[in-house]
């Protein structure tokens, strides 16, 4: 409490709650720490009270489960309004799920009910350590995301490198692009270094999110409408497909569409031609269409929600970019290059570095929320970070989600979730990757090579090599009996045998060894 009294000049804190006792209990608690509160009784006033005076609040408390207006259509009308202000959501569900969904959605942070008037106001301390330096960092990412290339995706995987050179084919030419993948993944950014790699370079590009527009506005937000067209149509307006004339528009979430809509689109597909609402005539464009989609379309076209003529239409040229999971030996290098880029836009202006307990943490993790995710992450542990270097303890809500994570084998875990053999190319970049033990358990792969053959050229007794394998695993894995039976394929019984039949100390394996 001491702490948080020690920031600099009152906030400005706006609750968003639909229960009036919620409300006058967070109201009572944040004004308690010397802050200002505004309270709105629902998402639709709240968000009113955003777009009247942006600029007013530096924290916003956002209850999830609201009617009219859920939390996370709050959050997404939010990043649509354009503005950058710390959201921590609060809701009496606690599931994983419901954490990474509105982490996801953008929230800073995430309480649940009832929350200790200590925990909102470590919350809302934090929330506003990030306040103005998230936005001009964000902005900065902004600024730099109009001439994003190929060799600004960052990837060391067979997979990621298979999609870059599909990638880098399809921008030679203009043919309608499909971009498959869980959110998260990276869509965008392929979608931006094919227009960047092809002649239509330095010309627009639209971004549209389907997903997150109400279905009613998809029509005159996407063709445009002219004035008059329907009640509330003032001025006339473009849309997005004339905007991106002579460019590229790309369509997030396709699957998303209405079928009326989907009419419309597969008439600018096919003719290059557009219906504005109102209009008597239709317009010509010449638009680069690439759509992005995390549903599985063809299911979407037998369960009915998407036209089959428009699937075959777009699904020219699909690509399919993989989860991080699958290619988890890009998560040392996103690290690297993620805490490079946010420390470097602080005003300390020092470099962080990560260190080898923290690349295995994070690699060990799963990351449902993909490369967002792990970008969102980093942003936060930099600028929360009290040292010049990123640890294990700078990321607790990751840590608290691994609960079989061992920080005495941790390299056993990033083994297991990476599949990479210490041996191979890519090993030897996750091991330049590594530092302190890290660094030294994957070396010890490489000087503790076991021979095929002995010293007079011959191959050596199979006896012979299963004795110093067992040796070499039990020292590797620090006689950890489970793991190293695991990792031989053996049963653990038929490890105690072997020991005994070898007579192998596990407490000093290497003791006799030939």
């Amino acid at each position: 409490m001491t702490g948080y009294n020690e920031l600099k000049g009152a906030g400005q804190i706006l609750v968003v709650e639909d229960d009036p006792v919620q409300r006058r209990l967070l109201k009572n608690a944040i004004e308690r720490h010397g802050h200002v509160v505004h309270q709105a009784e629902n998402g639709r006033i709240g968000l009113e009270m955003v777009k009247r005076d942006s600029g007013l609040f530096n924290v916003i408390v956002l209850d999830l489960m609201m009617p009219e207006m859920t939390g996370l259509e709050f959050l997404d009308a939010l990043h649509e309004f354009g503005t950058q202000i710390p959201v921590i959501v609060q809701t009496g569900q606690g599931g994983i799920e419901t954490v990474v969904q509105a982490m996801r959605a953008g929230a800073f942070d995430f309480v649940v009910k009832p929350v200790s008037p200590e925990r909102i106001a470590t919350s809302i301390s934090n929330a506003m350590k990030l306040d103005q330096r998230e936005v001009k960092a964000r902005a900065g990412r902004r600024s730099r995301s109009g001439s994003v290339g190929f060799d600004d995706i960052v990837s060391a995987s067979p997979a990621m490198l298979r999609v870059i050179d599909l990638a880098q084919r399809a921008a030679q030419s203009n043919i309608p692009v499909v971009l498959e993948g869980e959110s998260g993944v990276g869509k965008e950014l392929v979608a931006r270094a094919i227009q960047s790699g092809g002649d239509r370079s330095n010309k627009p590009f639209v971004t549209v999110n389907c997903g997150a527009i109400p279905h009613n506005l998809v029509e005159s937000i996407l063709f445009g409408h002219e004035k008059g067209a329907f009640t509330g149509a003032t001025e006339r307006h473009i849309g997005k497909f004339m905007e991106a004339d002579g460019g590229t528009i790309f369509l997030d979430e396709i699957g998303d569409l209405p079928l009326e809509v989907q009419v419309k689109l597969l008439r600018a597909v096919q003719q290059g031609e557009i219906e504005t609402v109102g209009a008597r005539t239709a317009h010509k464009v010449n638009v680069r269409l690439i759509s992005a989609t995390n549903k599985d379309l063809i299911e979407e076209v037998k369960n009915g929600h998407f036209r089959e003529d428009l699937y075959y239409r777009l699904n020219v040229f699909p690509i399919t970019i993989p989860a991080l999971r699958k290619r988890k030996e890009d998560i040392p290098h996103l690290v690297r290059v993620f805490a490079d880029r946010f420390s470097s836009e602080q005003k300390s202006g020092r470099r962080m570095t990560v260190n080898a307990g923290t690349l295995a943490l994070l690699t060990a993790y799963d990351w449902p929320g993909n490369i967002r995710q792990l970008e969102n992450a980093i942003f936060r542990a930099v600028v929360l970070a009290e040292g010049p270097e990123l640890t294990e303890a700078d990321f607790p809500q990751i840590a608290a989600q691994l609960p079989e994570y061992d920080v005495v084998d941790h390299l056993a875990l990033v083994a297991d979730n990476t599949g990479l053999d210490p041996d191979n190319g890519y090993g030897e970049d996750f091991r330049a990757s590594m530092s302190g033990e890290v660094h030294h358990r994957l070396s010890e792969t490489s000087e503790n090579a076991i021979a095929s053959v002995n010293p007079a050229g011959d191959v050596r007794r199979l006896a012979d090599v299963e004795e110093e394998l067992i040796r070499f695993a039990l020292k590797f894995y620090r006689g950890q009996m489970s793991q190293v039976a695991r990792k031989l394929g053996i049963g653990r019984s038929t490890l105690y045998r072997k020991l005994k039949d070898y007579g192998i100390d596990p407490d000093n394996p290497q003791k006799d060894a030939a």
